[in-house]
């Protein structure tokens, strides 16, 4: 009886002590990143987990951008909200008018006393998701911008020079038409059409794509999209399609597919998307460069906008679980983890430290390309046409947009009629917006 009183005696003590099976808080995190960034992420939440006993985040893949949004709006509803969720950037303007349902990051570190400092961060990231006063609302994790990604074998063997990316647009059309005449089935395919072909054209030369500072100055804007230059470039790739120099891959990042199978030897795709590229053409294969530019519309390029996700957070759970999350929040904007997360995945790294840790470790030079992201958004200081865009109903309004460029390249309609009608049917939404939110 003795020795059986000892041992639980010993047991209630090892728990006690925490070195027995002590519940953990956890902390759910619902995210949109399948396949090798999955893996990625499942590695941040381990490493987190075993730096501390306190607190286990779980990750669950929810699908696409898109379905994970969806999802959480119905858990919240039914009051079965995630901790964490990562939305993208097209959904800040409805996350932000998500009145009792977001608890916004600066006060959420502040209410768990957990140390940040809003300067770590590098500006355009920490600028697009914050509110007029600087005030951070979500956090930033997998930031990203469009960059030129090709194929140095493709262009070897169209007698190209496979070091020299082209720098224009009429250099890109000239490199394609080399590429398909020396037997290649694609010269060039964009992936996350409105956000490379619309809205980030506009940014890298200094177009609006609505009023009111794209959004940033309210509510009551009209789109802009409809202008001339994106009219006439719209245009240019729809003709390049007709003898696959342009080539349509689908929406989203579906188009990809056609530069890893070795169809296409021009890209513009996220910063994020490099390591699968790499790995799938092999990195001495490949180049990343900035995005070509239009020099008759401008001299030189303004700079990139913001693209990929932030995580955000929701109300409803009990207060004291929101001091895990804190915690977690810290642990992935360290240095240490963001510069391992830009060199694993290609996306930016979203703190000023976690950029020159990458650089004095000698990652960029030897990874030629992988600093670009970076030096697209940092190249001028950004204006009120190229510091982002916050546009309600977003979502919506690119599926709009992907609609009727999709009549573009099918012959359906000519470049100005297409912009003419997304332009009006995406006001309509935007109408929609302000009356739901005034």
């Amino acid at each position: 009886m003795s020795r059986i009183l000892l041992s639980s005696v010993a047991a209630v003590a090892m728990l006690a002590s925490g070195h027995g099976a002590v519940a953990q808080t956890e902390i759910q995190w619902w995210h949109a990143m399948g396949g090798n960034l999955g893996d990625a992420v499942n590695a941040l939440a381990d490493q987190f987990n075993k730096s501390q006993t306190e607190y286990k985040v779980a990750p669950v893949y929810k699908g696409s951008y898109t379905e994970t949004l969806t999802a959480a709006i119905a858990a919240f509803r039914a009051k079965q909200a995630p901790h964490i969720v990562q939305v993208f950037e097209v959904g800040t303007a409805n996350m932000m008018a998500a009145k009792g349902a977001v608890y916004p990051v600066y006060q959420v570190m502040a209410d768990a006393k957990e140390p940040f400092d809003p300067k770590a961060f590098i500006g355009p990231v920490y600028g697009y998701y914050s509110t007029t006063d600087g005030k951070l609302l979500s956090m930033p994790f997998n930031s990203s911008t469009p960059v030129f990604y090709w194929n140095k074998e493709m262009f070897s063997k169209a007698g190209l020079d496979p070091n020299t990316p082209p720098k224009t647009w009429n250099e890109v059309g000239d490199a394609a038409a080399k590429i398909v005449a020396s037997g290649g089935k694609c010269g060039f395919t964009p992936q996350w059409q409105t956000w490379t072909m619309i809205e980030n054209y506009g940014a890298w030369h200094n177009l609006p794509y609505a009023t009111k500072a794209n959004g940033f100055g309210g509510t009551d804007i009209e789109l802009k999209f409809n202008d001339e230059p994106r009219v006439k470039f719209i245009q240019m790739l729809a003709d390049w399609g007709k003898d696959k120099r342009f080539v349509y891959g689908g929406r989203e990042g579906k188009s990809t597919a056609l530069v890893t199978g070795g169809e296409c030897a021009m890209h513009i795709a996220s910063s994020g998307s490099a390591s699968a590229i790499e790995a799938a053409l092999g990195k001495d294969k490949v180049g990343i460069a900035m995005m070509p530019y239009s020099p008759e519309v401008k001299a030189e390029p303004q700079n990139s906008i913001i693209g990929g996700a932030t995580l955000w957070v929701l109300q409803g759970r009990p207060a004291a679980e929101y001091k895990g999350v804190a915690k977690f929040l810290t642990f992935l904007s360290s240095p240490e983890v963001q510069a391992q997360w830009h060199q694993k995945t290609g996306y930016v790294p979203i703190t000023l430290a976690a950029a020159k840790l990458t650089e004095d470790a000698g990652f960029y030079k030897n990874n030629p390309g992988r600093d670009i992201a970076v030096k697209e958004l940092t190249l001028h200081e950004p204006t009120e046409n190229s510091k982002g865009l916050r546009i309600g109903n977003f979502v919506q309004i690119r599926d709009v947009v992907d609609e009727e460029l999709e009549n573009v390249w099918s012959g359906k309609k000519d470049a100005k009629t297409a912009l003419d009608e997304a332009v009006k049917r995406g006001n309509e939404l935007l109408r929609k917006f302000e009356a739901a939110n005034k």
